[in-house]
């Protein structure tokens, strides 16, 4: 008997690579993907790193910081009085204020023109203007400030006749410096320093009995 179906031809085989030639292909590929995931991560690190250094130095080192302004003395000159404890209207007197600008900042503060007045019970009896300057980084710079006083004002004064009789006289003074602190060329930040002192000095001996100041820094 003759089978009526025919054997069927075997399909050929069909040769597939093995998995060592698979990883041994994708090898190379995969040592050329991590080269260029370092080389692109480098400078990303890099960057991040200095970025994160420049913002620690903003904060730490070149964070700007207040300068301080000192009074350090005053003194009377041309105070002179009549035989009958007058204050002589004549008489050029003036008011010497030491007074000590302090840089703490890392870069050099640099100010324009200082302006100083001079109060006596409330009234403006006198104002000075200084010249420019620059304080360098971590110093301190002191000037003197004179102010010439209007006497007549002071002679006026209702409360000016009391204060003979104390033989205290008490004087206030407001003083504005302006000016600006750069750290390399790039951070600049404007600052004001502004300070009231009320000093109390004795009319005969004119020495320094009280004083006080506070400051403001506006940055």
């Amino acid at each position: 008997m003759v089978d009526r179906e025919q054997a069927r031809p075997l399909a050929p085989a069909i040769e597939r690579p093995s998995s060592e030639e698979d990883d041994s292909s994708l090898h190379p590929k995969r040592q050329a993907h991590k080269k260029l995931i370092k080389r692109c991560a480098c400078p990303l690190i890099s960057l991040l790193l200095l970025a994160i250094l420049i913002i620690v130095l903003i904060f730490t080192v070149f964070r700007v910081k207040d300068p301080v302004i000192t009074m350090n003395g005053v003194r009377i000159t041309n105070f002179e009085l009549s035989n009958t404890m007058t204050l002589q209207t004549r008489a050029n007197m003036s008011l010497v204020a030491d007074v000590s600008v302090k840089n703490p900042n890392v870069a050099s503060f640099r100010y324009s023109n200082t302006t100083t007045s001079l109060y006596y019970r409330g009234l403006m009896v006198g104002e000075a203007r200084g010249p420019p300057g620059r304080a360098k980084a971590r110093r301190t710079i002191r000037m003197n400030v004179t102010i010439d006083v209007i006497t007549d004002r002071v002679v006026s004064s209702p409360d000016f006749t009391t204060d003979l009789g104390s033989g205290l006289m008490t004087m206030s003074s407001f003083s504005r410096v302006p000016g600006q602190v750069k750290i390399l060329n790039l951070f600049k930040r404007h600052v004001v320093v502004k300070m009231n002192c009320s000093t109390t000095f004795n009319i005969s001996t004119q020495a320094i009995k009280e004083q006080s100041c506070v400051r403001k820094v506006k940055l």
